[in-house]
């Protein structure tokens, strides 16, 4: 008896979803490293990260104030700042009380976020302080909860981010803590106890899936310890195979000493990661709007903050090359996110606004950077293999001369945000040169980094 063709593909499509289900992973990194990343974060590019804690009350040098000012070799000019600025027997706990909070209103960072044009938000939870931004029953009278706020600053923000936008909404969390007593005594026998592991860290990282359900987990802080004392593998086990969120979530690769770069769903390699060349697996360059600091810096100069069109350069290099870009704000301690913060990441979403669609859900071209024009980057549409984004880092004037794409008689050319197409030639020496009229202010579509759509090339 013949069986409908109808019936074949349920009996397929069925087969596929039982297949699905049945994968399961084990702890071992050829089997975590196996499971591909959620598509959502590919197509994303763009995400927000904020650092904010304890270290945003003194908001002097660094997010690394309190490991300067008494670490194991201590930076005398913090010394100095907490003499000339506090009583003689200030403690770092005592800056927690400071941590107010008044201004944190997480629906208007949401509308923020949004405007920028980012497609996820990364909270730093918690930083290598120890102090949880939640009210974490792991972190006895160091957290939210019970000391400063006194508010759920990790709940009130995934809730406005999940109620007023789209965006995705994802945890940093720091698996170490610097003086944390049972840290330091894990540490002092060579990583042999995992005691600091087994009632702090992980504790906390399952409480935070449980309660919040992110959809990426930044780990951080894996310091000289391996992934064996972390118990990494166990933890992403259980993410990926039980959690409620084993179907959406995106981690990094700081899991242990022995990971960074190597395992993990994407790879971070070192901060503001931007290596200008195609890499094999995807990753993410996560860098400061301001100099060399995560958090809120009081006494920043003005000459200290990105301009505009170096955040937009890094978007379109990181881009091209396959990677994410992770762009971070340091809010103050009452929880504002500071004009110049908040302008960038307005000036960014108003660039997206236009050239979004050379950016959003793009793949590598077989050429990253032009061969003729250092100014240019490129990237293709995944749904469009023959659609090039050229993004020229000036504006060119008269010609914009390419030497990577390959024309025929059907190749066009527009420039996103502008209406008329551009007339081009295909000189034998390069790929092609397009003309570029002059345009009034009005009909330029965009401030920095022009974006031209090259359609049929190959």
């Amino acid at each position: 008896m013949m069986i409908p063709m109808s019936i074949k593909v349920c009996v397929a499509l069925m087969s596929l979803i039982a297949c699905a289900d049945s994968v399961h992973y084990q702890p071992t990194w050829e089997s975590l490293d196996s499971r591909p990343l959620p598509a959502w974060y590919d197509q994303s590019k763009i995400g927000i990260f904020i650092h904010w804690g304890v270290f945003s009350v003194p908001s002097y040098g660094s997010e690394w104030f309190w490991w300067y000012w008494q670490g194991s070799k201590p930076y005398p000019n913090y010394a100095q700042f907490v003499r000339d600025n506090y009583k003689p027997d200030w403690t770092y706990a005592d800056f927690a009380r400071d941590f107010t909070a008044e201004f944190y209103n997480p629906d208007q960072w949401a509308e923020i976020f949004k405007a920028s044009g980012a497609r996820y938000v990364v909270q730093v939870t918690k930083h290598h302080e120890g102090f949880t931004s939640w009210p974490s029953k792991y972190s006895w009278n160091w957290n939210a909860g019970s000391v400063g706020p006194h508010r759920d600053l990790v709940g009130e923000l995934a809730t406005a981010i999940r109620k007023k936008t789209s965006l995705h909404y994802g945890v940093y969390h720091s698996l170490f803590e610097w003086f944390n007593p049972l840290y330091l005594q894990d540490k002092a026998n060579n990583f042999k106890t995992q005691e600091f592991v087994t009632t702090k860290t992980m504790p906390e990282l399952y409480e935070l899936v449980n309660r919040y359900e992110p959809d990426l987990i930044w780990s951080d802080g894996p310091m000289g310890a391996p992934d064996t004392y972390w118990q990494s593998k166990e933890f992403l086990t259980w993410l990926y195979n039980d959690s409620p969120v084993k179907d959406k979530v995106v981690v990094n690769d700081r899991w242990g000493n022995n990971t960074i770069c190597r395992h993990g769903g994407f790879l971070t390699c070192t901060d503001r990661y931007n290596p200008k060349t195609l890499q094999k697996r995807k990753f993410e360059d996560a860098l400061t709007i301001y100099g060399s600091s995560w958090g809120f810096v009081r006494n920043a100069q003005l000459s200290g903050y990105l301009p505009v069109e170096t955040l937009i350069t890094a978007i379109i290099q990181t881009v091209s090359c396959g990677g994410n870009v992770l762009i971070n704000v340091g809010p103050t301690k009452e929880g504002t996110i500071t004009p110049i913060y908040e302008e960038r990441l307005r000036q960014m979403g108003s660039w997206l606004k236009v050239n979004g669609d050379a950016i959003y859900g793009t793949k590598p071209w077989r050429k990253q950077n032009d061969t003729t024009n250092s100014d240019v980057w490129y990237t293709t549409r995944s749904d469009a293999p023959h659609v090039v984004y050229a993004m020229s880092l000036k504006w060119p004037k008269g010609q914009l001369v390419l030497g990577a794409p390959m024309v025929n008689s059907q190749t066009s050319v527009t420039l996103l945000g502008y209406d008329k197409p551009f007339n081009w030639t295909a000189p034998a020496s390069v790929g092609m040169v397009i003309d570029v009229p002059s345009l009034s202010v009005n009909d330029i579509p965009c401030l920095w980094a022009w974006v031209f759509e090259l359609r049929n090339v190959f």
